[in-house]
């Protein structure tokens, strides 16, 4: 199910990645504000950041895993599956690092295989080598890719930002309703 580009939450978030990207993270490019919060918005769909599968069917949430995935000589089955799989790198990379870096941060702890990777090397490298599809059917999004590999670690901070906006929303949205609820003066939020 797709969410019409009119929807309530593609606005805010076009509106609070513009606003973050272009003033604080300085990254005042239109396509890669737009290809940013349109990624928000499909990964509002928890099954979109988990599509890349294995041979046998099983989502893969493990970045490592993916790179194994988006590899010609391992599992990769082509170079269009190779392509696939790091666009979804970049993409998942970047979402978490931007809006859930204390989950990026955390990785050591649980032990898993994406201990030992660098999510934003992972989402660079990946977006840099999707940008090296620059031939017949990708060759119009090449660039994008290529500038988004670039101002990868400025995306993060913009979206690091958008996230404390969304925060703020929240525990603002919150005071209201404990005010009109409760009849009275909201109490302090921890």
């Amino acid at each position: 199910m797709e969410i019409p580009p009119d929807h309530p939450l593609c606005r805010l978030f076009r509106e609070l990645v513009v606003r973050r990207f272009y003033g604080d993270a300085q990254v005042r490019d239109p396509d890669v504000a737009r290809y940013v919060s349109n990624l928000l918005v499909e990964f509002a769909h928890v099954r979109n950041l988990y599509k890349i599968r294995d041979a046998r069917g099983r989502p893969l949430e493990d970045v490592a895993l993916m790179l194994i995935e988006s590899n010609p000589l391992l599992e990769a089955r082509s170079f269009d599956r190779e392509r696939e799989v790091r666009k979804h790198i970049g993409d998942y990379t970047l979402f978490f690092t931007g809006l859930f870096p204390e989950y990026v941060a955390s990785l050591p702890r649980r032990r898993r295989v994406d201990a030992f990777v660098d999510y934003v090397k992972a989402g660079k490298e990946s977006y840099h080598i999707v940008s090296c599809f620059d031939q017949f059917e990708y060759r119009h999004e090449a660039p994008l890719f290529r500038r988004l590999s670039d101002c990868f670690e400025l995306c993060v901070f913009g979206l690091n930002l958008v996230k404390q906006d969304l925060e703020r929303m929240r525990q603002e949205q919150y005071r209201r309703w404990q005010t009109e609820l409760g009849g009275g003066s909201p109490a302090p939020l921890l």
